[in-house]
Parts: structure tokens; C-alpha cells; sequence
């Protein structure tokens, strides 16, 4: 074999399989680089059963409703602050918030039954947006419904904690 075969077999066997490694390792981080917390813009969480989620929070606008145990409804406005977002970000990157398909649910019977309780999360960045229906009934995969699930719940102890400094 030549010398210029040799470089020619090197780079067939070695060179090129790394190239075609790279490219499927790093698409998703490629593809999901616009959801920095830089770029980030509002939260959007809504929560109840039904199509109607009758419990809501924009952060943008700040406007929280939702229906307490006595059944009214209570209107507060609550802003989040940069360390907040920063916070809430990060707890999305961490858990892989951005691979989540759209709807975690069981089946399309869920999506359809007025009784089940669902929650809507959704992301807004200036390039891009992720939302995510979450049904806590979820029995799947026990990482995704992890990671949906410590992202709703941190989005919801914030929303306490923010509101209980409020009231105070």
C-alpha cells in the first residue's frame, strides 16, 4: 500500500467515524442552544383539569390567578426577579426540560378525559419556546416524568414562596 493509500484508509477508518460521532452527539446541544436564561423572556404555567385550566401565572404580566380550597378566585400579581429566573432556568437545563416531548401523558385518553389534572409549562426565549403538558398520573418513563415533574414543582414552590413574601 502507498503512502497516500495509507492516509486515505486512516482517514476513511478513523477520521470520518469520529466526524459522523460528533454530529449526532452534539446536534440536540446545537439545536437547543437558543434556550439561554439571556434570551429568556416569560414563564407561562397554568394547572386544573379540563381543557379550561382555570389556574394560571404569566410572567411577563406577572398576573397569578387561581381558584383556593374555598373555591375563589384569588388575583395577585407577582414578578419573578433575574435570580428567580436564573433559578428556574437552571433547574430546566438540569433536568433536560428541553428534550421533553410536548404532551406527557399515557395516552391520548388522557388528553380527552375532563377530570384528569394536567399542567401547562411553557418557556419563552426570543428565538424559541418550549411548552410542555404534564399529567401527573404519568407511569412512563421514570427519568421524564422525574424531570417534568421537579420543574413543575419548582416553578410552584416559587410562586408560594414569592406570594408568601407578598402577603407578608
Amino acid at each position: 500500500m502507498t503512502s497516500k493509500g495509507k492516509k486515505i484508509f486512516l482517514a476513511l477508518t478513523v477520521i470520518v467515524p469520529f466526524l459522523i460521532y460528533s454530529i449526532v452527539y452534539y446536534a440536540p446541544i446545537i439545536r437547543n442552544a437558543p434556550f439561554q436564561e439571556k434570551d429568556f423572556v416569560s414563564l407561562e404555567y397554568k394547572w386544573g383539569t379540563g381543557e379550561q385550566l382555570e389556574n394560571s401565572y404569566n410572567s411577563a404580566t406577572g398576573k397569578f390567578e387561581y381558584v383556593n380550597k374555598n373555591d375563589s378566585l384569588i388575583k395577585t400579581n407577582i414578578k419573578l426577579t433575574t435570580r428567580d429566573i436564573k433559578y428556574l432556568d437552571s433547574i430546566a437545563d438540569v433536568q433536560g426540560f428541553w428534550n421533553l416531548p410536548d404532551v406527557v401523558a399515557n395516552s391520548e385518553a388522557d388528553l380527552k378525559d375532563p377530570k384528569k389534572l394536567r399542567y401547562f409549562i411553557k418557556f419563552n426565549y426570543k428565538k424559541k419556546a418550549k411548552e410542555v403538558i404534564y399529567f401527573p398520573n404519568f407511569t412512563g418513563a421514570e427519568r421524564m416524568k422525574g424531570a417534568v415533574s421537579k420543574v413543575q414543582k419548582e416553578i410552584e414552590l416559587t410562586l408560594i414562596d414569592k406570594e408568601a413574601t407578598l402577603n407578608k
